[in-house]
């Protein structure tokens, strides 16, 4: 790369020269010229890290030579720190902390720049090894340097903030004498610099607030309530603190250039109900352990002070901000770190001043308490409850100021329609009567009921972030629940029930406006800026092929500098938007039309990577072109996937897919796949049904694993789609269910909408997967809420053979008048495979009447698993009695049927031999004809059993044997006279 080019140019002016010699020779050379400069200041610096032994000759050299005041080090020093710090090994990582201290001796300008970069690095809630030494050797440099701190305003209030911040994190034994150091730092500055700390705003005193029991900061918070005029003649008293918002740098200051990015994207990217992986990876990477609680105090106040989107992003259905907050309120496992948080949510609240705060500070907690009433309502009760509470505890001599406060913030969500009304949230029955007591005594104005409702019209941004994230399911808004759209004043009564409509945007027209690159032409070098102005000048598809092949070509030259990659990336974006508007897939698919549609500017990048290998040194170049491109252009990753399947010339390299994947800021192959397609899903559904049968035979494990995929596929195909599917899945091309997996997915499955539930079914027969595999899902199935599966599952049951497996799973399922799932099925093999049936049922019957009686409500628990009882079977079995009681059928004449009720007779109690007398009559029948010559049980007896008990033998004239067809079974047949039933059921899985 450049910097291992620039460390040879150095290294060969150099090489076998005397150290007077080797000065002389790099002072000529770079007085040639600017790209020379550049290239010896780089090649000292990089060996400046990588060498530790040659560092402090190398830094000579480089203060000796340099013509630009270090600048281009610094700018350098401050890329590393923001994009490649993480990456850095030990040795580097130690080098460019121990080249920041040199800059800082020798007084550069633009030292204290990268200073606070590199305090961005520390870690709040992190007390790593690697962490704890960036953080105590970045405060030694502090100390030793604090002349020259003391002349950067900006530098002093930030060391403050970071150091106040981290003190909190280092309160354990063997971190005390670190904390002390910092605790020194933080009471010299305060105490010498007030007035330059008086910026920070109000989260000064949220932080002092945080550390007041250490005894330097206790005397410190004396002076602040009660002798400001101590700390500074011009400092009035905390309220002017308190008063003055915190600028979007302190809140940023606070997270990692890492932490930023990730939050950003999902805050950017992410739609909302596709966030629970980017959550998980988020809380593994940095919410995993006991001391990183804290760090959500940070993320909450940076997501309400910085992250403030656009209308456009509010108004769709990206990952809103309440969203990401509920997740990180929900998610606190401390009581401390639960009020904190609390707190910084609320922190701008407290002293609200309309004319200068901003609604997008206070929009989010506001947000967070309705969304959260109806699938948390413990949620918005503590919020509730901690904002009332807040007022008079905060500072009780500002009591009035913090109330006004509260109530400008309440008056400005109104006034600006972020809600309609409170009354539904301060007066709502899920709240306890206390706190709605206390509700209606610190806010009457808000708790009166309101007027019928008008329409409100979206002009304010804000108003559009509450209106598009309605929720009409009932859990997880802040992990993996999906956005809908549903009216404020309807109350969902059917208990879960599936949306049968979805909201699709309906696609503008695009007003065509010419490509726009002057930002970013200046940044190219000559030759490059050149062929990127050839690009914008033809209009000609073949022109800009062959420019574009130029351009490519520039990039793989050894000399191409790839700080202008960025750049680069963004004219290349913006000169060929066009190419990412309307459909990709040729309306009638030939060999000639797939080649004709892969012959785009951008599909030469696609090209020249097919062709290489992974080995190359370009491959990784042009991949890393790709990614930058990626972050311009999201579609450029569904691109790929479509070349890599409809050119000849990638034939079978779709596996280059995830070296992009891993090259890009994702770095991650299922993250990456899953966002290429939902974004195809929503452009171009023929494309998505093209390119199914190569993702789920190339990615496997990134497809199969879970319903993920098959969801953004179901959720948009029609009829005709979901049948050329199914014939893929017949011919062998396509694969979208293994049995390890199919499950869970089919499971999942069960939240979704009633076509793509049908769909996925459908789906899952077309393949040749057991029944048995997926049988444990009737374990799941409630008939009111589940009806698409148990119709499915219905008529699959009635073509199989019963198993002992299916048998116990059938009658597994709980007893209910209107579920007539179970006693259909029995019928149905009852008639066709009697013996089988009968042999299982048996089974069944002896096993469960050996365990111990267990009387528990079968409806006790609906989240758990039903497990087969005694009771239950002999309910199924007396409702299959009567279904079939006004039938020939002789299932009830069975003998292992009736050796199996004459051993359960013998052992139940009163209670049940009456509930089921019967049933058991025909087990005493049974016994009573032990004595008599046996007859055919094929035969039906000449007595009924049943005519003991009073039931007219049947009057109509249907015929119905065990071999009846299908028609004949579907008859319609006398109702049977309900019973009262108190069915039971145990919880939990079945013991055998």
């Amino acid at each position: 790369m450049r910097l291992e080019r620039c460390v040879g140019i150095v290294q060969s002016l150099t090489n076998g020269l005397s150290e007077r010699e080797a000065n002389d020779a790099l002072t000529a050379n770079v007085c040639k010229g600017q790209q020379q400069h550049e290239e010896v200041c780089l090649g000292l610096f990089t060996l400046v890290l990588t060498e530790p032994s040659q560092a402090q000759r190398c830094y000579r050299d480089l203060t000796l030579v340099n013509r630009d005041g270090m600048n281009v080090v610094l700018v350098k020093i401050n890329q590393i720190l923001m994009e490649k710090f993480l990456k850095l090994q030990d040795v580097p990582r130690t080098q460019l902390v121990w080249l920041v201290r040199e800059l800082v001796k020798s007084g550069v300008i633009g030292a204290d720049g990268v200073v606070m970069t590199l305090l961005k690095q520390v870690a709040g809630g992190d007390i790593s090894t690697k962490n704890l030494w960036l953080a105590e050797s970045v405060l030694d440099i502090l100390l030793e340097q604090k002349e020259w701190v003391l002349k950067s305003g900006m530098l002093i209030a930030m060391s403050v903030y970071t150091y106040l911040r981290l003190i909190v994190d280092h309160g354990v034994p063997n971190l005390l004498p670190l904390r002390q150091k910092e605790v020194d730092f933080c009471i010299s500055m305060l105490r010498e610099k007030f007035m330059e700390c008086l910026i920070i705003g109000r989260d000064l005193v949220r932080l002092l607030q945080n550390v007041a029991r250490i005894p330097e900061m206790e005397l410190l918070w004396r002076d602040l309530l009660h002798n400001p005029q101590v700390l500074s003649p011009q400092f009035t008293g905390v309220l002017q603190l308190l008063t003055a918002r915190t600028s979007r740098k302190f809140l940023a200051c606070r997270l990692t250039p890492d932490m930023e990015t990730k939050l950003l994207f999902m805050t950017s990217r992410v739609r909302f109900g596709q966030q629970k992986r980017y959550q998980d990876w988020f809380q593994r990477q940095y919410l995993s352990t006991a001391e990183s609680q804290s760090l959500r105090c940070d993320l909450i106040r940076y997501i309400c002070g910085v992250v403030h989107p656009s209308n456009e992003v509010l108004s769709s259905d990206i990952l809103p901000r309440w969203a990401i907050i509920g997740w990180l309120l929900t998610t606190c496992t401390s009581n401390v770190a639960a009020s904190n948080a609390k707190l910084a949510l609320f922190y701008d609240w407290l002293f609200f001043n309309p004319e200068k705060d901003s609604i997008m500070n206070i929009e989010p907690a506001i947000l967070v308490m309705h969304h959260s009433m109806k699938p948390h309502p413990a949620i918005t009760a503590t919020l509730l409850d901690f904002m009332c509470r807040i007022i008079p505890h905060f500072f009780p001599p500002l009591e009035s100021q913090v109330r006004q406060g509260v109530f400008n913030s309440l008056n400005f969500i109104m006034e600006k329609r972020v809600l309609a009304h409170l009354a539904p949230l301060f007066d709502n029955p899920k709240l306890d009567r206390e706190l709605r007591s206390m509700l209606r005594e610190r806010f009457p104005e808000f708790c009166s009921s309101p007027s019928p409702p008008t329409e409100v019209k979206m002009e304010e941004a804000v108003s559009m972030g509450m209106d598009n994230h309605l929720l009409d399911k009932e859990e997880g808004c802040y992990d993996n629940t999906e956005a809908a759209f549903s009216d404020d004043e309807e109350e969902v009564s059917n208990k879960g029930k599936k949306r049968e409509f979805r909201f699709h945007p309906i696609k503008e027209a695009v007003m065509e406006e010419p490509a726009d690159i002057t930002p970013w032409l200046d940044q190219l070098d000559d030759t490059m800026k050149e062929k990127v102005l050839q690009v914008q000048k033809t209009s000609d598809t073949e022109t800009q092929c062959e420019v574009m092949q130029e351009i490519v070509d520039l990039i793989l030259e050894e000399d191409f500098d790839s700080e202008q990659m960025s750049a680069l990336a963004s004219c290349l974006s913006e000169l060929f938007k066009d190419h990412f508007r309307g459909d990709v897939l040729p309306e009638e698919i030939t060999e000639e039309s797939l080649e004709e549609s892969v012959c785009k500017p951008v599909c030469l990048v696609f090209r020249n990577l097919v062709t290489m290998q992974e080995d190359n040194s370009g491959f990784s170049v042009l991949l890393d072109m790709l990614a930058e491109l990626y972050q311009k252009q999201p579609k450029i990753g569904y691109h790929l996937l479509y070349y890599l399947k409809a050119s000849k010339a990638a034939n079978g390299k779709m596996s280059l897919y995830e070296s992009f994947a891993q090259a890009t800021a994702l770095g991650d192959l299922h993250t990456c796949l899953m966002m290429d397609m939902k974004a195809c899903q929503e452009d171009d559904v023929r494309l998505l049904c093209y390119l199914t049968p190569s993702i789920y035979s190339e990615f496997p494990d990134e497809t199969l694993r879970s319903g993920e995929l098959l969801n953004m596929i179901v959720a948009v195909i029609d009829s005709t789609q979901l049948q050329e599917l199914m014939c893929h899945v017949m011919m062998g091309n396509l694969v979208m269910f293994r049995k390890d997996s199919v499950l869970n997915i089919l499971i999942q499955s069960l939240d979704w909408e009633t076509f793509e539930q049908y769909s996925t079914w459908q789906l899952f027969l077309a393949h040749s997967i057991p029944l048995e595999t997926i049988i444990p899902i009737l374990q799941h199935l409630k008939y009111k809420e589940h009806p698409e599966a148990l119709s499915c599952l219905l008529l699959q049951l009635r073509r199989e053979k019963p198993s002992e497996e299916m048998v116990k799973m059938v009658l597994s399922r709980p007893c209910h008048p209107e579920d007539q799932f179970t006693t259909s099925i029995l019928r149905h093999w009852a008639s066709k495979y009697d013996d089988t049936l009968g042999e299982h049922i048996k089974a069944q019957l002896i096993k469960n009447n050996n365990q111990p009686r267990k009387r528990q409500s079968l409806r006790s628990s609906s989240s758990k698993l039903a497990q087969l009882t005694l009771e239950q079977i002999l309910e199924h079995l007396d409702n299959l009695r009567l279904s079939l009681s006004n039938t020939k059928n002789n299932f009830f004449t069975q003998t292992p049927i009736l050796q199996a009720l004459q051993h359960v007779q013998a052992s139940c109690d009163e209670a049940h031999k009456m509930r089921f007398s019967d049933l058991f009559a025909l087990a005493e029948e049974y016994e009573d004809s032990q004595s008599k010559p046996p007859k055919s049980r094929r035969k039906a007896p000449a007595s009924s059993p049943r005519s003991r008990k009073g039931v007219a033998p049947p009057t109509n004239n249907e015929e119905e044997s065990a071999s009846s067809s299908a028609s004949e079974e579907e008859d319609s047949k006398p109702k049977a006279p309900k019973r009262k039933r108190k069915g039971s059921s145990a919880v939990g899985s079945d013991s055998d």
